[in-house]
């Protein structure tokens, strides 16, 4: 009779309880919800499972991604389904500049899956929702979260020529994981990215997940990074594996951690840094205006 090999079971990492989050609610929510559905929008919010989507959408805010819902990438951390998107809808830009008028927000941000697919990488769909924001509301300013298109500068120079009062590119993470984490960036073309954005004038952001398996030594050469191209402002989050297939964590941060690594950043020089277990790219945005 032979022997069975059982296998030893999988241990999984409980998430700490300062991850718990409020589930949404309220009638702000609710209205931010209606909107969303009724104009057929997308949102990062529901697209990346935001943990914070309750407090911000609570807050009457949300953050619209455009250019559809599927991506041409396959990053390893990213919620956004993958594929090949659908038809550029023309429509999109007022579609989204409606809606923001609606909710009356002072301060929006838009951001967009990856379009390779397109020659001009969806740049001309940016410009035009970015435009027609600020003819339907004027008094909205906006933070946009653009990709790197590629690398491709003239693209990018459209997007930079309608002249976002914030322009924020993610590095997501350090310099030795970024082919892992990003398989179809590359960590220099990101930073290139931010430094033409300064060039042009613009205030530039980025965000960098930790938990994925960086080193404390690392994430401060990442700030060093940033800082050489002019960045003013760093969100620092905690990466929380969407589904079993993406990238597993690799460590649960402590938020002590992430308040002293806003400490280090302000000390480096970055205008504003936001760092917590729950922080994400978009959190608090209506603050980094200056």
């Amino acid at each position: 009779m032979s022997e069975e090999t059982i296998a030893e079971p999988v241990e999984r990492v409980r998430k700490p309880d300062w991850l718990r989050v409020k589930l949404p609610t309220g009638e702000n929510y609710r209205k931010v919800a209606g909107i969303v559905g009724e104009h057929k929008l997308h949102t990062i919010c529901q697209s990346g499972n935001c943990p914070n989507m309750g407090e911000c959408w609570g807050a009457g805010t949300a953050t619209f991604m455009i250019l559809g819902n599927v991506c041409t990438r396959s990053c390893g951390f990213c919620a956004v389904a993958t594929g090949r998107p659908e038809a550029v809808d023309p429509f999109e830009p007022a579609r989204v500049a409606r809606s923001v008028e609606l909710m009356g927000v002072k301060h929006c941000v838009i951001t967009s899956v990856d379009r390779d697919d397109l020659k001009d990488g969806g740049s001309d769909i940016w410009a035009r929702t970015i435009r027609a924001i600020r003819r339907r509301s004027p008094g909205t300013t906006m933070e946009t979260l653009i990709p790197d298109f590629q690398g491709k500068w003239e693209n990018l120079q459209v997007v930079l020529d309608a002249a976002p009062e914030i322009l924020s590119h993610n590095l997501e993470t350090v310099r030795r994981l970024t082919k892992e984490v990003r398989i179809q960036a590359k960590y220099d073309r990101s930073l290139e990215v931010l430094m033409r954005a300064k060039r042009a004038g613009l205030r530039t952001k980025s965000g960098i997940m930790l938990g994925l398996g960086e080193s404390e030594q690392e994430v401060l050469e990442a700030m060093d990074d940033l800082r050489s191209v002019g960045v003013d402002i760093l969100t620092l989050g905690q990466y929380l594996q969407p589904t079993k297939e993406h990238l597993p964590v690799a460590e649960f941060v402590h938020p002590d951690r992430f308040a002293r690594f806003k400490e280090i950043g302000l000390a480096k020089g970055f205008r504003y840094v936001e760092s917590g277990p729950l922080v994400r790219s978009s959190y608090h945005a209506e603050k980094h205006m200056f």
